[in-house]
């Protein structure tokens, strides 16, 4: 009688399986070319099918107004009355206005407040936070400093006009410090209302710098911390060798957020100067708001917000 084979086998090319190391798997079956388009084409039926409720959403509130803008853009038109196409006639008014432009200017002004304090203090914020023990003390700074962030804008404007006001906390603090000879009323003041709007912004975007910089460093690997520690290195250089380079993905989407915002800013200098005095806060923000609901110029609001979106795009 002839014996089992008891050790697996493998497949020697003839035919026949013949022993190996391991156990036989079982006859392997070809899937056929065709069932396999079928399967990846419902898979990618399946896709646009989850993916259709947003993408409507995003046509219907994003692409197709903004569509309409640029249309509007080439007219004449006060928003209830018959349209006048006048062609590039808006453009050549936000391109040629020293008043549009000068809050075009602002606006770039207040990317220093908006990204490169925000930035830079987070940064700062986040080594130290790291150097921290785990525990309460650690939560509770995290914590302290991501408020700001889900205070609504409108309300944050509010609160801060107060604080600058006279008889504000900031002149308040001043006094008590000994620097009441340049205490002021700070929104009022024509050559310090545009930085004291721009702090409010730092104010704000600071927390969720810290944040989304300090979730950075946990990603970065503990090795590289500790080689450097052996070579004797200090808090400096461990920070501008391992922890800033290790941080470019997450400085580079901050950059564009709060650029973004700085370029879009309108609730927090609506609710605090509403542009003033005079022209020092005029952001594009405010004057499109003013052009197209309190002038009734749709065209060359329309435009303006074109010359922004571009900016924007030019900018980030």
């Amino acid at each position: 009688m002839q014996e089992a084979t008891t050790g697996p086998v493998r497949n020697t090319g003839q035919g026949e399986p013949a022993a190996t190391g391991s156990a036989p798997t079982g006859p392997v079956v070809a899937i056929p070319k065709q069932r396999k388009r079928r399967s990846v084409g419902r898979a990618g039926y399946s896709a646009w099918l989850m993916l259709l409720p947003a993408l409507a959403v995003y046509i219907g509130f994003v692409i197709f107004p903004m569509l309409m803008g640029l249309q509007y853009s080439f007219y004449d038109w006060n928003g209830v009355g018959v349209s006048t196409f006048i062609g590039l006639e808006n453009y050549i008014e936000v391109l040629t206005n020293p008043v549009l432009l000068g809050s075009i200017l602002n606006a770039i002004t207040l990317i220093i407040f908006f990204t490169l304090i925000p930035i830079g203090t987070g940064l700062m914020l986040a080594s130290l936070i790291r150097s921290m023990r785990q525990g309460p003390a650690s939560s509770a700074a995290q914590t302290i400093l991501f408020l700001p962030q889900i205070v609504p804008l409108a309300a944050a404007g509010i609160a801060w006009s107060w604080m600058y006001a006279q008889t504000g906390t900031v002149n308040q603090f001043l006094n008590a410090v000994g620097l009441g000879g340049i205490t002021r009323s700070w929104l009022a003041d024509y050559n310090t209302a545009l930085p004291a709007v721009g702090l409010i912004g730092s104010w704000v975007l600071t927390g969720l710098c810290t944040v989304l910089l300090l979730t950075g460093i946990g990603k970065i690997d503990s090795s590289l911390y500790e080689a450097v520690r052996l070579d004797g290195a200090g808090w400096w250089r461990e920070f501008f060798t391992v922890t800033l380079p290790g941080l470019r993905q997450e400085i580079a989407v901050l950059a564009t957020l709060t650029i973004i915002a700085a370029l879009s800013s309108f609730d927090i200098i609506y609710t605090s100067t509403q542009g003033g005095p005079g022209r020092a806060t005029l952001v594009p923000g405010i004057s499109i708001f003013r052009i197209g609901f309190t002038q009734s110029d749709v065209g060359l609001a329309s435009a303006f917000g074109m010359v922004l979106m571009v900016t924007s795009r030019g900018v980030v």
